[in-house]
């Protein structure tokens, strides 16, 4: 007999579950921005108005969320203890997308234009630090002792972002090969902190606001660090040989701009 837990259908269930969860909190934090800020936010994450349903096909699957909301509920918490981590990760990953689509020149994101397409490149910045302000903010209302950690956690975790990111955009002005180019190491280093970063604060983040103490909310920032490698490799593949219909995101991007993907660092480092 198959175990239920061998389901097909229960990770989605489980994003599912999470993103029912923190959505009404999201709700409220998006409605608290500057309404221009709310509306491009809105869109960004793929919703019918602030206060709109769902656009299919529009939205992320909420990972970071989901990760928060079952950080806690490794360490015996409530799920609901989660939920202002979860909405801080969330904006904060909004925050990211939003900047790293201008950045990348990108003009598609989950089958609809990119906010700077939409609204252009000036609002769009300024509705990514409107969303970085939110979440700080989300987390020093949060109820509980865990305000400061939690603090210093979501820092740390934006360090690392920003740092990946920087060493990302450089990686596209080194060389294919030869004594400087990118190596694999570099890149698992990159990936780590410009993905696996927020991957890891998420689980973190709800294990702390959920009671855990350091030693569980830093194994569990650890395993979404590794996560995030993972998740930004499998990424690269599909900037490749992914379907934008199935996918939402364009094709061929990369290669154009040079970045030094994954799939292509180990083409080069067989070769």
């Amino acid at each position: 007999m198959t175990s239920p837990t061998a389901s097909p259908l229960t990770a989605p269930r489980i994003l599912a579950r999470c993103r029912a969860l923190v959505r009404p909190a999201l709700s409220r934090a998006v409605r608290q921005l500057h309404p221009w800020h709310a509306e491009i936010t809105a869109f960004s994450l793929g919703w019918d108005g602030v206060d709109g349903d769902d656009v299919p096909g529009a939205q992320g699957k909420g990972l970071r969320q989901a990760l928060a909301v079952l950080g806690a509920e490794a360490v015996g918490a409530e799920a609901r203890d989660a939920v202002p981590g979860a909405v801080a990760v969330e904006l904060i990953h909004t925050f990211s997308l939003l900047h790293d689509d201008i950045m990348d020149g990108d003009e598609t994101r989950r089958r609809r234009a990119t906010a700077w397409k939409a609204y252009g490149t000036g609002p769009a910045v300024l509705a990514g630090d409107a969303l970085f302000a939110q979440a700080v903010r989300t987390l020093t209302d949060s109820p509980g002792r865990q305000c400061a950690p939690a603090l210093r956690l979501l820092a740390g975790a934006l360090t690392d972002l920003v740092h990946g990111q920087a060493d990302d955009l450089l990686f596209e002005s080194r060389p294919w090969t030869g004594p400087d180019a990118v190596r694999a190491h570099e890149y698992r280093q990159m990936a780590e902190r410009k993905t696996g970063a927020l991957l890891g604060c998420a689980a973190g983040l709800g294990a702390l606001l959920g009671g855990a103490g350091r030693t569980e909310a830093d194994a569990l920032a650890a395993a979404g660090r590794h996560l995030g490698v993972a998740f930004q490799a499998a990424d690269d593949v599909l900037g490749i040989w992914g379907d934008p219909a199935v996918t939402g995101k364009p094709v061929h991007g990369d290669l154009g701009r040079g970045k030094k993907t994954y799939p292509v660092l180990a083409a080069l480092a067989a070769g």
